[in-house]
């Protein structure tokens, strides 16, 4: 192995392991601020509990997110030296943006949030964490930009004297078609990741009937979010389908294993693939299934692997234009099977809040599902590392698509070893701080919810808590 492919496990394996708490984050905030509105709207204390408890978990999520975070930007430089240098005209922008804007509004109101609570209004601190939900949401759009770009090329033109991407239209690069489709999926999946955190800690207590009261109305709110969030994504998901039929076919015949083009062509339910052959030798499928979701047409054609390549040797030159075929078909099936999965979870969630049995434990099925949510907490974090890996993997062998290899992006200068050595001590510092994370979390878990507190709630729901207490 090369330097080429020990930098790209590293850069896939620290950009997974972000990728745990971004979407926790993002999902998590506007959680925080419906309870912190509840309290300041109803007066009710344990809204007040729920806001403080859930804030908490939240705060330490963001922080891994930030500190895990600035070793992408690292590695751009120092292992991607050359794609840095073509793209980065087009990338100054939107990450400029998300630094200088987005960041600064999430972590300045959050700081102000948690600092408010004995010395801000209570409408005005409520409106701090909405605004670090605003923050977090722009800052995850300017981002998505930044990718989309590579998967969708727009606004932008090749110098002809130094061969370097220039920026003509920042407008086109922030209306990408690609990006509207991945925005919407990455937050409505990041909505399900949060809700489900919350679901499945709540599931936890209701279990063994610890605070009922206050984890009833948390279950309540979280499992109303979830289904209308997990549902989302299927649909969103549907279109973004449609936007790889012309955009990366490639990346849409490899996800389901369609070696040869099609009309009418049949969704992929368990297929066993021969590369070298360009042919499946086991595939089971869904007739017409893949026709309805490229093109919303029964008979609609579909582009396969073995057709595309030929065409891309053509336009492109000589070379080998598949992206590992196993990877993505499984990491596609993977995804969509823990998002139904969810989807099951969450309309059980609210036929049981409906019937006002969501916290009972006499009832076999509602206690079944109980027990099962924190389980399934793990869902959306393996649905969610799925769906990159299907999105980076299946575009390759281009980092940005069909105008720069991945291998023309890397740092000529950085050898094997200096890489080698790197991965392994940034595995070695990640577990640690997963530890940490995980046990941070574990013993927020088990202390619970603050005590309510002694002071009196006056007519604008105003209550004193100190800084100790938080």
């Amino acid at each position: 192995m090369e330097a080429l492919e020990f930098a790209r496990i590293q850069f896939g394996s620290t950009t997974i392991y972000h990728f745990l708490f971004v979407p926790l984050s993002i999902g998590l905030a506007p959680l925080v601020a419906v309870f912190h509105t509840q309290y300041v709207r109803t007066g009710q204390e344990r809204y007040r509990r729920l806001a403080k408890f859930w804030g908490k978990i939240f705060l330490i999520i963001f922080a891994m997110g930030v500190v895990t975070g600035i070793v992408q930007e690292f590695q751009f430089g120092m292992n991607w030296s050359d794609y840095s240098w073509f793209v980065g005209d087009i990338f100054g922008a939107p990450l400029a943006l998300e630094g200088l804007l987005a960041f600064f509004l999430e972590s300045t109101f959050l700081g102000l949030w948690i600092f408010g609570w004995d010395r801000l209004p209570p409408k005005l601190h409520a409106a701090t964490m909405w605004l670090v939900v605003l923050g977090t949401h722009v800052s995850a759009y300017f981002i998505l930009a930044a990718n989309s770009w590579m998967q969708h090329p727009v606004g932008y033109t090749i110098d002809a004297e130094t061969g370097q991407a220039r920026l003509d239209d920042f407008l086109a690069v922030l209306s990408n078609p690609y990006l509207v489709g991945q925005f919407s999926h990455t937050i409505l999946a990041s909505w399900t990741t949060g809700a489900f955190l919350v679901l499945g800690i709540s599931a936890y207590y209701l279990f063994r009937q610890r605070e009922v009261e206050v984890f009833t109305s948390s279950a309540r709110v979280a499992v109303t979010i979830a289904v209308l969030s997990s549902i989302g994504v299927a649909f969103v998901g549907h279109d973004q389908a449609q936007h790889l039929t012309d955009a990366q076919p490639m990346k849409l015949a490899a996800a389901e294993a369609l070696w040869d083009t099609e009309e009418g062509a049949a969704l992929s339910l368990f297929a066993v693939g021969d590369v070298d052959a360009g042919r499946n030798v086991i595939d089971i499928g869904l007739p017409q299934g893949l026709s309805i979701l490229a093109t919303n047409e029964l008979d609609g054609e579909v582009q396969g692997l073995n057709d595309l390549q030929a065409a891309y040797e053509e336009e492109f030159g000589a070379g080998d234009y598949l992206p590992p075929v196993g990877v993505t078909y499984w990491s596609f099936r993977i995804m969509v099977g823990a998002g139904m999965l969810m989807i099951a979870l969450a309309l059980f969630g609210v036929v049981s809040s409906v019937r006002g049995r969501i916290a009972d434990t006499t009832s076999r099925l509602n206690r079944w599902w109980l027990w099962s949510l924190p389980f399934a907490i793990a869902l959306p974090f393996l649905a969610n590392t799925a769906g990159w890996i299907l999105t980076e993997m299946g575009r390759q062998p281009w980092v940005v698509y069909g105008v720069l290899r991945t291998s023309d992006g890397v740092s000529p200068s950085v050898s094997t070893w200096e890489v080698v050595l790197t991965l392994g001590g940034f595995t070695a510092i990640y577990l640690v701080l997963l530890a940490v994370t995980i046990g941070l979390i574990r013993k927020q878990v088990r202390t619970g919810p603050p005590e309510e507190s002694d002071e009196e709630v006056d007519e604008d729901h105003r209550t004193i808590a100190p800084l100790g207490a938080y």
